[in-house]
């Protein structure tokens, strides 16, 4: 630039007095183009005005300085050049966008939209500069479960550490107290809960882990829901636009609470340090974050385009202008929260990528190769440990792994802690089986909802199998391919089910499994007619017929006569005729009651206590020792609760008024025994009530009591059912088969040989010896004594007692049979017993 020349111009200062023309001589540069000028103070005391730069600015003209005049506070964009802009964004793109993955069969036009959109909002991207968020509005605190004083798990020294390993944890604290994730607690501060730190390796790089275990298990735990990854990659059909981002050190960039840093204290060989970030190894991190992202993102969570997995964000599009549209609102959410995302691991506009271990498409759902490779390269595993990572890893692609349960039963039975760890080779095969099947997983395709699915399901000795397939058109063909593999292994008790059994039971288990995409309208009336028709199975077969030789009942469908009396085949409809209603009555309880139990509690100890311990303003606690021992107990245990002045007695399913006065209680009493709404029901019926409407210490006895002081109730209450019989002595035996016990089991299945449906049971009751004796139901009293008489008295000599009920096999005529027999028999040994032989019955 060279001057071209200084020409004269004036100049107006304004002010709220009038505006002043000032002279002023200005130089003309060769290309500069400038849309300010700065006149010095000096220059402009030459004409009178002098500037006061206080924290209230003002100025002066001419000699009087009461006068002051105030600047006009005006804002002013500063407008960027469009050079200027299209050096910067340069910049970005070849310093920062350039490490962000971008598809290659994008436009030239989708291209430069994409870098306006991420130069647009650039400072939603992690820099140098700035290389960590701090996410606004979402604190994070953690609740213990105990109070101080903590237990001493949660003091814990520092571990002893090698000098390698101090080296690299000093390393790794200098750089999160850089990004301020960290700081040195100070030495007057009270430090009550400490963590210690280990450096962990592997391939020779150090990474520094807290040990939280302890903090952990005193942390009450946040119940929030993880969304499960393979049903979130569903959204992903149809996508031709995939963009998947992650933010930078997640859990660093959330805040915590001035409460929870000072739980997440770590101790080092040096020092106690203190974290002002969320770091890894909470209990609670995962569901926060995940909350905290449903919260920013509620409406694109809602919509199905965004899929959100704690850090890591997916968005879906079915056009790339849709799709730069909702790239651009979800940076505008991520720069309004100051969250920062890593440029290294975004991948815009793809159709395909790799994301959560899969490799997803709009079409289809893969295994990620780089993720198995490591596989082949392991060796047969020689611990449980080695065994239960290998399953873990398998378990997460098992919806690509056919029969996967039934592969890995072997080789989940001997990570049990209760077996020998023991690679048999039969082992050794099912673990190349799986190994196989994860290097060779299928693609799923991603289901289409428009079109039908066909499900195979199978089952062996072993476990249950089942794939749902789906035809699409792949590739203008038309392609039959798996959406998703399940299996099982199957429980002791379903070993033994039949072969009917069994196919019914995996056809219900992969329904089941399968409702989220298999979504059907329940008709209940379908399922109340299946039921109704199952008595019918065994002598019914449904046959369909044509309607020309189906012409005796197609004719009556079609010339239906109307339902009505007339009508031979009439059906009086279900509907109950209407009754007007000519009045409503309503009751519901005073005020006064309540003002009454109010005024009640004052004159009560026990109340009079709860209602001061139980205001959140009253701190003595120790007042709860006054109690009587039945109110400590249920005060103990949280039972009662204050609202409003009353005291109210909760239960499992209620929560009832407390009374303490007598007035009270018997007007409670009344209301649910006396009065006419009640009928002066029984004890159990008047305690269900009063269950349901207030409590006092040992109400329950108090109901009978009021129950069994009314007259009327005494005299009104009659015994019902059959009366029972007078009890008849049993001498006790004192040899076997004296007094023998006997009865009869009927209904049973008949037998295979002879039928038998019934059984004969006969005890000692000196020796409590049975047997029994197999018989048909429709036996006569003959048929049994000869049954007993044959088998059973020829090895234990004659019964003096028998005893029985009074069902339709025992009857008299029995007895007197089984005396015949005695008589025919043992009257020429003149035996005395034969008069005391009888059938008694008790």
């Amino acid at each position: 630039m060279h001057p071209l020349g200084i020409f004269e111009a004036a100049i107006i200062f304004p002010h709220p007095a009038g505006s002043i023309r000032l002279k002023v001589e200005i130089v003309v540069m060769n290309n500069c183009t400038s849309q300010h000028f700065i006149l010095g103070n000096d220059y402009l005391n030459i004409y009178g005005i002098d500037i006061n730069n206080h924290k209230d600015r003002y100025f002066t003209i001419g000699e009087n300085k009461r006068q002051k005049f105030s600047f006009p506070l005006e804002k002013r964009e500063i407008t960027v050049t469009k050079q200027v802009k299209n050096v910067n964004k340069e910049k970005f793109v070849s310093s920062q966008l350039i490490e962000a993955q971008i598809s290659p069969e994008l436009t030239l036009e989708m291209k430069e939209e994409l870098i306006e959109i991420s130069f647009q909002y650039r400072e939603a991207f992690a820099s140098d500069n700035e290389p960590l968020g701090a996410i606004k509005g979402h604190e994070v605190d953690i609740i213990l479960n105990v109070e101080r004083p903590y237990p001493p798990l949660l003091r814990r020294p520092a571990y002893p550490a090698s000098p390698r390993a101090r080296e690299a944890l000093e390393s790794h604290i200098h750089e999160l107290m850089k990004l301020g994730v960290l700081r040195k607690a100070g030495h007057n501060e009270e430090v009550k809960v400490t963590a210690p730190v280990i450096i962990t390796w592997h391939n020779n790089k150090s990474r520094m882990v807290g040990d939280f275990r302890a903090l952990n298990t005193y942390t009450i735990p946040d119940r929030y829901p993880i969304p499960r990854i393979h049903e979130t990659m569903t959204q992903l059909a149809k996508a031709r636009f995939i963009t998947s981002m992650d933010a930078l050190k997640g859990f660093h960039q959330n805040v915590l609470t001035p409460h929870a840093r000072k739980l997440l204290r770590i101790i080092s060989h040096c020092r106690i340090y203190e974290y002002l970030r969320m770091t890894f190894g909470i209990k609670n991190s995962p569901s926060h974050y995940q909350r905290m992202m449903n919260t920013i993102f509620p409406h694109e969570f809602s919509e199905g385009w965004l899929i959100i997995y704690i850090d890591e964000i997916i968005i879906c599009s079915e056009t790339w202008q849709l799709h730069s549209q909702r790239l651009s609102l979800v940076l505008q959410k991520i720069l309004q929260v100051n969250m920062k995302i890593s440029l290294k691991k975004c991948n815009f506009g793809f159709h395909e990528l790799k994301a959560l271990g899969h490799v997803v498409s709009g079409l289809s759902l893969g295994v990620d190769k780089n993720k198995v490779a490591a596989v082949l390269l392991k060796q047969i595993p020689q611990k449980k440990k080695e065994m239960m990572s290998f399953l873990g890893f398998a378990s997460y692609y098992r919806q690509h792994l056919k029969d996967f349960a039934i592969h890995a039963r072997s080789l989940y039975r001997i990570c049990n802690q209760q077996t020998v760890f023991e690679m048999t080779e039969e082992r050794i095969k099912e673990y190349d089986k799986i190994k196989y099947a994860l290097t060779n997983a299928p693609l799923l395709l991603m289901p289409d909802w428009k079109l039908p699915f066909k499900l195979y399901i199978d089952a062996c000795g072993e476990g249950l199998g089942a794939a749902l397939h789906q035809f699409q058109i792949v590739n203008d063909k038309p392609y039959e391919g798996p959406i998703c593999f399940i299996s099982r292994q199957i429980k002791p008790t379903e070993a033994r089910y039949g072969a009917s059994q069994m196919e019914c039971l995996f056809l219900v288990w992969a329904l089941k499994n399968f409702i989220t995409i298999l979504m059907v309208v329940c008709l209940k009336h379908l399922l109340r007619w299946q039921i109704s028709m199952q008595e019918y199975r065994g002598n019914m077969t449904i046959v369909h017929k044509a309607e020309n030789i189906h012409k005796n009942a197609d004719g009556l469908s079609r010339w239906a006569l109307p339902n009505t009396p007339e009508n031979p085949a009439y059906v009086p409809t279900s509907a109950e005729p209407q009754i007007p209603i000519e009045g409503i009555n309503i009751t519901d309880v005073g005020t006064e009651f309540f003002e009454d139990v109010r005024e009640s509690y004052k004159q009560d100890k026990n109340c009079h206590i709860l209602t001061a311990l139980l205001d959140k303003y009253f701190k003595d606690a120790a007042l709860a020792n006054s109690l009587d021992d039945i109110w400590k107990t249920s005060y103990d245990n949280g039972r009662f609760h204050l609202f409003d002045g009353i005291l109210y007695h909760r239960s499992k399913h209620t929560s009832v008024i407390v009374l303490c006065s007598r007035m009270l209680l018997n007007t409670i009493k009344l209301e649910c025994h006396e009065s006419i709404y009640s009928g002066h029901l029984c004890e159990d019926r008047t305690k269900e009530r009063i269950k349901t409407c207030a409590w006092w210490p040992s109400w329950r006895k108090g109901v009978i009591e009021y129950c069994n002081s009314f007259d009327r109730c005494q005299k009104a209450i009659k015994a019902t059912g059959k009366r029972f019989g007078l009890m008849i002595h049993i001498q006790e035996p004192s040899t076997p088969w004296e007094v023998v016990h006997m009865d009869w089991v009927t209904t049973l299945p008949p037998g295979v040989d002879k039928g038998y449906n019934a059984c004969l049971v006969i005890v000692d009751r000196y020796t409590k010896t049975t047997i029994f004796l197999p018989c048909h139901k429709d036996d006569t009293a003959m048929d049994k004594a000869l049954l007993s008489w044959n088998r059973v008295i020829s090895h234990t000599g004659l019964f003096k007692n028998i005893i029985s009920d009074r069902d339709q096999n025992s009857h008299q005529p029995y007895g007197l049979i089984y005396i015949s027999f005695w008589v025919q028999n043992y009257h020429s040994q003149q035996h005395t017993i034969q008069k005391q032989m009888g059938w008694k019955k008790e």
